[in-house]
């Protein structure tokens, strides 16, 4: 299987590399690539990995692709007729699931993900210290990257047991428990 990951470089999201980092047959693009790149990368390759800080419009570009200026985004609206081709792609990123759903995509999401203690504070988790913050972050990635290889539902089954353990004394891991899903 031919993965594509769409990873923009952002040193707030370098953790996520270790989802991806033993994955055979990977594509990664870290920015430097045209919108119109993509959207032939992705036809290329059976599945569609992508991941960073995002909106209910999309994955972010956080400056990294020279052809987003205008919007912000690498992955919106105009990806959508070629991610409705795919059955098992993986979409990381705030409020994910607002994107996935309103375009009835398929695969493996999150909602709001907690990743900065910033964002803790936003979500209603004011006593949140870097620490709870690293242990969920980091727990959730080695889980995503010993299941990734497998189909979206079961990704999400592994996921929700596995990270699972950290939601009785990780208010940051229990917060974003509650928001992995799967579309199938």
């Amino acid at each position: 299987m031919k993965t594509l990951v769409i990873h923009p470089e952002d040193s707030t999201t370098w953790f996520l590399n270790r989802v991806y980092e033993n994955i055979e047959n990977l594509t990664l693009i870290t920015g430097n690539v045209s919108k119109n790149e993509v959207k032939s990368m992705i036809r290329d390759h059976d599945r569609v990995m992508m991941m960073g800080h995002g909106s209910p419009g999309g994955l972010f570009s956080v400056g990294q692709f020279p052809s987003t200026t205008n919007n912000g985004y690498i992955i919106d609206e105009e990806m959508v007729e070629l991610l409705k081709e795919k059955d098992n792609s993986v979409f990381i990123w705030c409020n994910a699931d607002k994107f996935v759903e309103r375009y009835d995509l398929k695969g493996f999401y999150t909602g709001m993900f907690i990743s900065e203690v910033g964002e803790a504070m936003y979500c209603g988790l004011p006593e949140t210290k870097q620490p709870e913050v690293d242990e969920s972050n980091f727990g959730f990635v080695d889980i995503m990257g010993e299941c990734v290889d497998t189909d979206p539902k079961t990704m999400h089954f592994i996921a929700k047991s596995k990270y699972g353990e950290l939601i009785d004394h990780n208010p940051v891991a229990k917060y974003n428990h509650e928001r992995l899903y799967v579309n199938q």
